[in-house]
Parts: structure tokens; C-alpha cells; sequence
């Protein structure tokens, strides 16, 4: 299939396509998409930056118009699963985009807002709701919203949602969706206990895949900085004055790490913000709305921020700590090197910090290069 009208999609999605410049659907578009227009349940392993979101909008979005149904009060056709706030948002606003020319709407429930806006936004039902677990739950709780009548679920990022505790809450929220329902459940990796909760929850499901399991994209140059704990700070501000990187995504382990880099940075004379999971929702949405409008050039973030986050330009993922899990690694780094663009990825590792780097690679089943502090940048 080489565009999106041989893959059967309605008209006004279509045009939807066409405004934003999409012609050609990607591997994990033209796999998945096929399968979910016909009903099955599907269970997908896609890196990020495949175009994996668009994959199950698009005919979550056909189906419900074929099907022409409006929802009842506080009820939902289609609900999507999402570990972060952020990813969250996000696959909102794809919704949004891909259905502006429909009256299909979408609500996005997350913490870290009021609970009563959102409660007003599902009392008169909606076609699709993109949901955070927890907030989720309070929702339900307090008769928000039902899911009797709920006939698709997708579970996106499921392996993150393991790494965040979520599973037992997912297990519960599928529980009480109707057992005929369709479930789509897409994970970057698939470990066993991921493997299980697709094994419980999916039915005769068909795998779709795009690209080696948790490899970065091939467009992102991968480097590594060997340098002692102290010397990090100094280093990122002197890559930063050299202005080489545009717009650069900075990872720390902590919330304090970052609070305190960006305080390093701002004596530098250097502009960034933090983002983590202390800040609020509307913190948090302002702050990404100031990057991606090129208001200050670096962004310094928690693993919060390692996934679903599309930010055009980025061209630098800074790795100033490595993670704890390798895995995080290739969602870090593929934050940049999106919609065909080119990307730098630049790890400063520690003394105490080699045997993560030693498990990353591992997983990369590659060495990453190795640079003198200053070449770094590109």
C-alpha cells in the first residue's frame, strides 16, 4: 500500500493528511492500520518517532465515524491509555489534528489539573478519551465517567506503564470495559510481564512491528563524553556558549538535578527551563509551549519527558546523567532525529556511571563513539 487512500480511510481524514503534508503512511502505519479498520485486536512493537500514534488514530477515528453513534453522558466509544501527562496531551492533540474536519471529540484527563473542568468536559459524553491511569480512576471513581459502553481500548507505551506501577491499574480499567471490546496495545519493548498483560487482555491479536526493538533511529549520531561528575556543568555550558546547538533537550535523574542545572545554566547566562514531575500540569504545558516556540534554548528534564514528547528542531539530546534503565536511553535520544530530520545525541558518563553505559550499548548491540568534550556538539 503506498498512500493513505489505499488503506480505505474517510475522506475527511484524508484531507485532514493533506493539510498536515502526509502522503505516504510509514511501516507501522500501513501494518496496523489495515488490521484495526477490520476489528482485530492488535499488539504492536514500535520504537519511537514511527509514526506510531497516527497508527491507531486514524482508524479509531474511521471506525467512529462509520459507526455514527453519539455517545451517551458520561460515557466514552473509545478510550486510549497513557503512562504521562505529556504523552497524553499529545496523542489529544493528534486526535484533534487528524479530526478537525469531523465532530468527533476528544477529552484529555490527566492529573495535575482540576478535576471539575475535566468532570464537565465527560458529562455529555465524548468519542474519545485519552486518559492517565490514576486520574482516570478518580474519574470513575466519582461517576465521571463509565466504560460499559467503551468498544475500543489502546494501551500506548505499555512497557513505561510497567515502569510506572501502572499495570494493576490498567488490569482493573480494562476490567470494566465490555469483553467484546477491541484492545490495541503498543509498547516500545516487550518484557514478560508486559507479554503477560498482553496475553490476558488481547484477543487472536495481530503483531505489528516497525524497526529493531529499542534500537534509536538511524538518523541520530550517538556520542559519549568520559568525564569526571564535576566537570558535567562546566562542560554543558561551554557546548551551549559555542552555539552550535540550537535547541537541545538536557536528561537528569532527579527532579532537584534539574532544578539545580537550570539554575547553573541561568548564572551562565544561558536561558533554559525545567521540566519535571513536581511542576503542574499548566507548568508543565507553558514550559513546552515556550521550547517549542524557541523562547529559550534549552530544556532540562526528567525521564517525564522521554516519551511522546514531539518537538520540532530539537537538534541535541543531552544524556547530563545517565538513566537507570538502558531502555530509557533510546527514548531520550529519540526525541531528536524526528520527521526525517537529523539529530545529536551526547552522553556525559562518569567513572560510577560505565556499567550503564556498558548495558546501553549492550542493548544497542553497538559501541557508542567516543569524542573530546569540546567536539561534542557536532
Amino acid at each position: 500500500m503506498s498512500d493513505f487512500p489505499s488503506l480505505g480511510l474517510a475522506e475527511p481524514l484524508l484531507a485532514a493528511l493533506r493539510v498536515a503534508g502526509h502522503r505516504v503512511p510509514t511501516p507501522i502505519q500501513a501494518q496496523a492500520i489495515p488490521a484495526i479498520l477490520a476489528g482485530r485486536d492488535v499488539q504492536g512493537i514500535a520504537q519511537t518517532g514511527t509514526g506510531k500514534t497516527a497508527s491507531f488514530v486514524l482508524p479509531i477515528l474511521h471506525r467512529l465515524l462509520e459507526d455514527a453513534r453519539r455517545p451517551d453522558p458520561y460515557a466514552c466509544h473509545a478510550l486510549v491509555l497513557a503512562p504521562t501527562r505529556e504523552l497524553a496531551g499529545q496523542i489529544g492533540e493528534t486526535m484533534r489534528a487528524l479530526g478537525r474536519q469531523t465532530r468527533l471529540r476528544t477529552a484529555v484527563v490527566v492529573g495535575g489539573v482540576p478535576k471539575n473542568k475535566q468532570a464537565k468536559a465527560l458529562a455529555g459524553g465524548v468519542d474519545m478519551v485519552v486518559a492517565t491511569p490514576g486520574r482516570l480512576l478518580d474519574h470513575l471513581a466519582g461517576g465521571a465517567l463509565r466504560l460499559d459502553g467503551t468498544t475500543i481500548l489502546v494501551l500506548d507505551e505499555a512497557d513505561h506503564m510497567l515502569d510506572l506501577g501502572f499495570v494493576d491499574d490498567v488490569r482493573r480499567i480494562a476490567s470494566l470495559l465490555p469483553r467484546d471490546r477491541q484492545t490495541l496495545l503498543f509498547s516500545a519493548t516487550m518484557p514478560p510481564d508486559i507479554a503477560a498483560l498482553a496475553r490476558h487482555l488481547l484477543r487472536d491479536p495481530v503483531p505489528v512491528s516497525a524497526g529493531p526493538v529499542a534500537t534509536p533511529a538511524a538518523r541520530i549520531d550517538q556520542r559519549v563524553v568520559f568525564l569526571d561528575t564535576r566537570e558535567k556543568p562546566s562542560l554543558l555550558i561551554e557546548l551551549l556558549r559555542r552555539g552550535r546547538m540550537e535547541r537541545t533537550l538536557v536528561f537528569t535523574r532527579t527532579r532537584q538535578g534539574a532544578d539545580a542545572l537550570v539554575a547553573s545554566l541561568d548564572a551562565a547566562g544561558i536561558r533554559g527551563s525545567a521540566l519535571h514531575g513536581d511542576k503542574s500540569q499548566g507548568q508543565r504545558d507553558r514550559t513546552l509551549a515556550e521550547f517549542r516556540a524557541g523562547l529559550f534554548p534549552v530544556l532540562v528534564a526528567t525521564d517525564v519527558a522521554a516519551r511522546g514528547l514531539d518537538i520540532d528542531g530539537l537538534t541535541h539530546v543531552v544524556n547530563f546523567e545517565l538513566p537507570e534503565v538502558a531502555e530509557a536511553y533510546v527514548h531520550r535520544v529519540g526525541r531528536t532525529a524526528r520527521a526525517g530530520a537529523r539529530g545529536i545525541a551526547i552522553t556525559f558518563c562518569a567513572p560510577s556511571e560505565r556499567l550503564s553505559l556498558r548495558a546501553i550499548e549492550k542493548l544497542l548491540g553497538t559501541r557508542l563513539k567516543a569524542y573530546e568534550g569540546r567536539q561534542a556538539a557536532g
